[in-house]
């Protein structure tokens, strides 16, 4: 059973068409990945599904069984706790808990029949809609997206725009809806906590559909890709990887019919040229077939899509530089009493792409920072080798000067190229027209990143420091950037929470930790293996020194133990000969009637005696045993 299904949506913003005609559906359980270039109306059309934009012709159609969850249905108070913010959506869980809790305190006083019936319905309806596991599901998703326990009880006031963001996702990922819209999911979390929201979407029994430009994510969580283009839609069966191949097999096929059905026309309307220049009845009727054969040609013709414009990268080095690129020694920041990291050491050979990773707030940008000048270091060293050109695309774009025009930004950077180079250089970033008088202040983030890769590009650098560079950019630009950069014959050193990029081009990986850098061959599955059996390792050391200390510790209980019960037997066996002979001093002057109740003490005493030796003996073994073991 379909939960969406959208039937010839057409929509447009004046004279601009962003989709015409659009058609596709997602069933129960399905996770979907919507792509296409900026632009091409994703977030339009999850406006008109959630009813925020109204299509100009068309349908579409949620299955009234569905709930549907989006990220604009939920908002982040500022007069809670972190805590109590993301617990709300469990409202009426809370309210049943209360509930119960007074129910229990008044049948303490008296057992009311009808309190009875109303605790047992309560108590199946807490259970059945999650009762038992929302708390333990609130602090996983917590965790999970990087709040620690003390940002439990932080006043969502106090959280950047970034942790507000993670917030308004738990509560959509929590909030018991069974079709999610997903807008750029993935934006402001680091590799640990996209990894975790992978897994929570794995996990989860709705359908999604999802819009995001990490084709890593896409691959992992969605079984089907529905594609925006030339305001046109097509849906895929298979992840984002499949459907590329499956898209690039279809396009071949689309334009070699159509190549040769232009050239099958064109054979056709020459031969129908040529019978009408022979005028004759029987050639004209030649003709006239030959006619209708071009017009049902013509009128199955299907015409391949235009070519989607990207930008043209060219990162060309203007001359090679020197063996050794960069070494780092101990290198340690600090703002004010918070450590960021410190003995951070490295070294960057001619032609490596290495990238710099680590859990958001560990330190990469400043590290990055600190290599370009911008932020002073507390201790440490580095020096960069002979011969480098250091190019460095700051994630922000602090270095950008918004009062600027876009052709003045880059021309003043590079006054010695013409007007007509310096527009030919925009149009190959998609800077067209009157777009290029464009207010960078106006500029959208895309744009601006657009500007500075294109001052990055013309600069003709052999080193490259990149913080975050596919932000911005669109699945197919990522695409072209990548495939500039393996051909790239300079040096980089790339910041990225982008794991296809990353799979792509990188030949090492350093992971930023606070206490130093751990060091990684090959590309992100690599890393994430390495990392994974490292961490398996640690475990089983620290287990074994756990185990190892566990058994010293028992063993010392055992000695402590046995030592006193040693003692404690010598006491008793010497209290038992005493009285033995008591008893035996006792038989020399009793009676009949006494001799028989002294000689079965007698015989007590000797057996307990025998028994006391027997395990003094056995103590004395085991002492002995421990101390060989120790």
């Amino acid at each position: 059973m379909n939960v969406l299904d959208v039937q010839n949506l057409t929509l447009s913003f004046g004279e601009n068409t962003l989709f015409s005609n659009v058609s596709f559906s997602i069933k129960e359980g399905e996770k979907a990945g919507l792509v296409g270039v900026n632009g091409a109306g994703k977030t339009s059309l999850f406006k008109i599904i959630t009813g925020e934009y109204s299509a100009d012709s068309g349908s579409c159609f949620i299955s009234k069984n569905a709930r549907l969850g989006y990220m604009q249905q939920h908002t982040c108070s500022v007069e809670r706790t972190v805590w109590n913010e993301l617990v709300s959506v469990f409202s009426d869980l809370i309210e049943i808990e209360q509930e119960l809790e007074d129910i229990s305190n008044k049948l303490s006083e008296n057992a009311d029949k009808a309190l009875i019936e109303r605790q047992d319905y309560l108590t199946n309806k807490f259970n059945q809609n999650g009762g038992l596991t929302y708390k333990s599901m609130t602090r996983s998703a917590l965790i999970g997206l990087g709040f620690t326990e003390e940002d439990f009880s932080k006043s969502t006031a106090l959280l950047s725009g970034g942790q507000r963001s993670k917030l308004i996702l738990a509560k959509l990922l929590l909030s018991r809806a069974d079709f999610l819209l997903l807008d750029e999911p993935t934006n402001h979390l680091d590799i640990s906590a996209i990894a975790w929201l992978e897994d929570f979407l794995l996990s989860f029994k709705g359908a999604c559909l999802i819009i995001s430009h990490d084709r890593y994510f896409l691959d992992k969580v969605t079984g089907k890709t529905v594609e925006i283009e030339n305001k046109k839609v097509r849906s895929y069966t298979g992840n984002y990887s499949t459907f590329l191949v499956k898209k690039q097999a279809e396009q071949k096929a689309i334009e070699e019919k159509y190549e040769n059905d232009i050239k099958e026309i064109e054979r056709l309307e020459g031969i129908i040229a040529q019978q009408r220049q022979w005028n004759r009845e029987k050639n004209i009727k030649t003709a006239e077939s030959k006619e209708k054969v071009v017009e049902r040609i013509k009128a199955q013709l299907v015409v391949p899509d235009s070519k989607v414009e990207k930008i043209r990268f060219d990162f060309t080095p203007k001359c090679v530089s020197g063996e050794d690129v960069l070494r780092a020694d101990g290198v340690s920041k600090s703002f004010g009493s918070k450590k960021i990291f410190k003995n951070v050491s490295f070294s960057i050979k001619r032609g490596e792409r290495v990238f710099l990773l680590g859990d958001n707030g560990c330190g990469k940008t400043t590290l990055l920072k600190i290599l370009m000048g911008d932020l002073s270091r507390d201790d440490g060293s580095f020096s960069f080798g002979a011969s480098l050109m250091t190019g460095y695309f700051d994630q922000v774009q602090e270095k950008l000067d918004l009062s600027k025009t876009v052709i003045d930004e880059v021309w003043s950077a590079f006054p010695f190229m013409t007007e007509t180079a310096v527009r030919n250089a925009l149009a190959a970033f998609l800077f067209k027209g009157d777009e290029v008088f464009k207010k960078l202040e106006l500029c959208s983030g895309g744009e601006r990143a657009r500007v500075a890769l294109l001052k990055l590009m013309l600069g003709g650098f052999n080193f490259l420091l990149l913080d975050e560079p596919t932000n911005h950019l669109d699945a197919f630009s990522r695409e072209e950037l990548e495939n500039t950069l393996l051909n790239y014959q300079g040096t980089m050193l790339i910041v990225s929470h982008d794991r296809y990029f990353i799979n792509k081009l990188a030949t090492r990986i350093i992971e930023l930790t606070p206490d130093g850098c751990n060091n990684y061959l090959g590309n992100y599955d690599d890393y994430a293996q390495n990392r994974y059996v490292a961490k398996a390792e640690k475990a089983v050391k620290e287990k074994s020194k756990v185990n190892d200390y566990k058994l010293k510790k028992e063993r010392q209980s055992t000695l402590r133990r046995l030592t006193a019960r040693s003692k404690s037997l010598e006491s008793e066996i010497e209290a038992t000969e005493a009285e033995l002979e008591r008893v035996q001093s006792a038989l020399n002057t009793a009676d009949y009637n006494e001799l028989m109740e002294l000689t079965a003490q007698l015989d007590e005493l000797s057996k307990k005696r025998n028994d006391l030796y027997e395990e003094w003996e056995n103590t004395a073994l085991s002492l002995e045993e421990l101390a060989d073991n120790q």
